[in-house]
């Protein structure tokens, strides 16, 4: 599969068989994520890795309880209320691994270096034939105080792009994009 095809492609899936990826293959993505360009080559990122079903399916509730409370009728995310009120959404789409993108404390743009790192796992991903899902409902619970410390992220880094990875349960189909918006082009 080459570069374009990956683009045009890749998903954001949202229905998993469950089964976590193997040690190898996470190894395979995280690697690929490191690729990805730097602010002045300082690689701000750290990963953790979450493959553990009961886990993520506490931690789904505990982030939708979290969302909900903080929830403001005028958010974008409103919309979401009643999606995120059901007792069958699972935050996590009920992949079988979530890996958690971080940035160290300080970096110069450690937000901007992760988020191109998610994106080079995330085609990568699907070029293995997995599928992934950026979880944004998730970065809020998770850079809490307790939350990090429950997950083991050190201090100094700043969870920054939260993304399940998995085996696709059916197709996911096409979502059309708008047009580009070029406002300069001389």
């Amino acid at each position: 599969m080459d570069v374009m095809e990956a683009i045009y492609q890749r998903r954001s899936v949202r229905a998993y068989t469950g089964q976590p990826v193997d040690k190898a293959t996470g190894e395979v993505l995280i690697k690929a994520a490191t690729q990805a360009p730097s602010s002045m080559n300082e690689q701000p990122w750290a990963f953790a890795v979450i493959q553990d079903p009961k886990r993520l399916a506490a931690w789904s509730e505990r982030i939708k309880a979290h969302v909900l409370q903080h929830l403001k009728p005028d958010s974008p995310l409103a919309k979401y209320r009643d999606i995120l009120s059901g007792p069958d959404y699972h935050v996590f789409h009920r992949a079988g691994t979530l890996i958690i993108i971080c940035a160290r404390s300080g970096a110069h743009n450690g937000e901007e270096d992760c988020s191109l790192a998610a994106q080079n796992l995330m085609l990568a991903a699907h070029a293995m034939g997995l599928g992934t899902c950026p979880i944004g409902f998730a970065r809020p619970w998770l850079n809490l105080a307790k939350s990090k410390r429950e997950v083991a992220i050190p201090t100094g880094y700043k969870v920054v792009f939260p993304v399940v990875v998995g085996y696709p349960k059916g197709e996911t189909a096409a979502v059309s994009r708008k047009e580009p918006k070029i406002v300069v082009w001389r």
